[in-house]
């Protein structure tokens, strides 16, 4: 049942950590999901400097989903977006052939305020690599919820057990938030060949063994998955129908390891486009992009 226990690596981005969880290098991708940063818990003062912030930075080949908890991102991109994002809603950005944003915590910098948050790259299929960019913003009215026995869940995009998000997602998938009471229980069917859970907040119990706060736990196919909150916990259920090999680089994602040499020159070039309300700053193609280290 059980196939892969993932322990989020911490990562200091310069005023606030991330637990980097996926890619890892025993399982680089669960169905799309080719990315998975933990950001924070942190509680940021009123005055944070703006180099806090993420500067515009570029990306292809996926898509870019952003879940809050707590507090509030403002996103900027080169399609004309401008949008807070806030708990329980969501940000789904389509990268395709070039898509540039910014992530500034600017409600932060006024008012101080915690910031925690989930951001994953869903990988696009083959066909759609190339696509045009596009964002799309979801408030909660969007995403299915459901409560019993002291377990709450959101559907936060793609379809599960029948239900569906109203998020446009481009393969089979499902990703869900489900907040657990001590002993409630959520089960997570088998109608997915690649599943996962991960644990943001808590503990929680499966198969007679007990889970932590920063711990993902990839499924073996064929059979459902029941998880216990051991006490209040906030675990996230993800995964799909896998799309092959995908390569991963700075911040590209690609079928192909040329086409990801062909973004890298083309940032380095200045021949991608800032966002139209961001572009005053950027962050610079590292000299020696690691391949596990994207900027968010």
């Amino acid at each position: 049942m059980l196939e892969l226990v993932i322990e989020q690596r911490r990562r200091d981005l310069g005023g606030f950590e991330v637990g980097r969880v996926l890619p890892f290098a025993q399982r680089r991708m669960v169905g799309p999901f080719i990315f998975f940063d933990h950001i924070g818990p942190v509680d940021f003062p009123r005055g944070i400097p703006r180099s806090i912030d993420v500067r515009p930075h570029p990306h292809i080949g996926l898509s870019t989903v952003t879940y809050l908890f707590d507090g509030e991102i403002m996103h900027r991109d080169s399609v004309g977006s401008e949008q807070p994002i806030r708990p329980g809603e969501v940000n789904w950005m389509t990268a395709g052939h070039g898509i540039t944003h910014s992530e500034r915590f600017e409600r932060a910098r006024s008012e101080g305020g915690r910031l925690h948050a989930i951001q994953t790259w869903v990988a696009l299929p083959l066909e759609i690599e190339e696509t045009e960019p596009a964002f799309a913003h979801h408030g909660i009215d969007d995403l299915p919820t459901f409560e019993e026995g002291g377990a709450w869940t959101r559907l936060i995009a793609g379809s599960l057990s029948g239900d569906q998000a109203r998020v446009k997602v481009h393969s089979p998938m499902f990703y869900v938030h489900a907040a657990l009471a001590p002993g409630a229980r959520v089960q997570l069917p088998a109608e997915y060949p690649e599943r996962a859970a991960y644990v943001a907040a808590g503990s929680i119990e499966t198969g007679g063994r007990t889970f932590r706060t920063g711990m993902m736990l990839v499924f073996t196919p064929g059979q459902p998955v029941l998880l216990t909150g051991i006490e209040h916990s906030t675990v996230m259920l993800l995964g799909g129908e896998p799309l092959g090999e995908r390569f991963i680089e700075w911040n590209f994602v690609s079928s192909s390891r040329e086409r990801i040499q062909q973004a890298k020159a083309d940032w380095r070039a200045g021949r991608m486009k800032l966002p139209d309300l961001d572009h005053d700053e950027f962050i610079p193609l590292p000299a020696d992009p690691p391949a596990s280290n994207p900027a968010s």
